[in-house]
């Protein structure tokens, strides 16, 4: 067995579905060195750790202000559950500094309330996660998603279909 299979801890994320008035999805373009993926190939919707003793709401809340600087969202849907995804077997034992094999992650829905121009890809103090983003409709977001993710996103459209375009 190798070291890496051994790692079986996941670590716990929230996702953060973004749709705004027209029922589109906020995808941003990853900005990434380059790998065996490419570089910022893939777009993935605002995800980020769940910080020790912090709930699901506030952690997705400030995940997207971290990463899009968008404070102007309401919270209008929560995942039945948890939606767990291994990284591919090159990077298990190196993201995350080891410790994880994928994440698990709660997802929330929220529905942008402000304007486009609120919308900040490199908000102070924080790294920047992506180098483009877009409105996406919902039926559209499987082809731009990383393969590994794939199979999470899919569950999660099924579950907030409903709530957008």
């Amino acid at each position: 067995m190798t070291k890496h299979k051994e790692i079986d801890e996941y670590r716990p994320c929230v996702g953060v579905m973004l749709i705004n008035k027209a029922g589109l999805v906020w995808v941003g373009r990853r900005f990434d060195k380059q790998n065996d993926e490419g570089v910022g190939h893939w777009w993935q919707m605002p995800q980020g750790g769940i910080d020790k003793g912090e709930d699901v709401r506030t952690a997705g809340l400030r995940e997207l202000a971290e990463e899009t600087a968008v404070t102007s969202a309401e919270i209008i849907a929560e995942s039945q559950r948890w939606y767990n995804y291994d990284l591919p077997e090159h990077l298990i034992g190196k993201s995350w500094n080891g410790k994880y094999r994928g994440q698990t992650q709660k997802w929330l829905a929220l529905r942008f309330t402000g304007e486009d121009g609120e919308i900040d890809l490199a908000p102070p103090g924080h790294k920047q996660e992506f180098d483009q983003w877009r409105w996406a409709r919902m039926d559209e977001l499987m082809e731009l998603i990383v393969p590994f993710k794939r199979q999470v996103y899919e569950q999660v459209l099924t579950e907030f279909r409903h709530l957008g375009a």
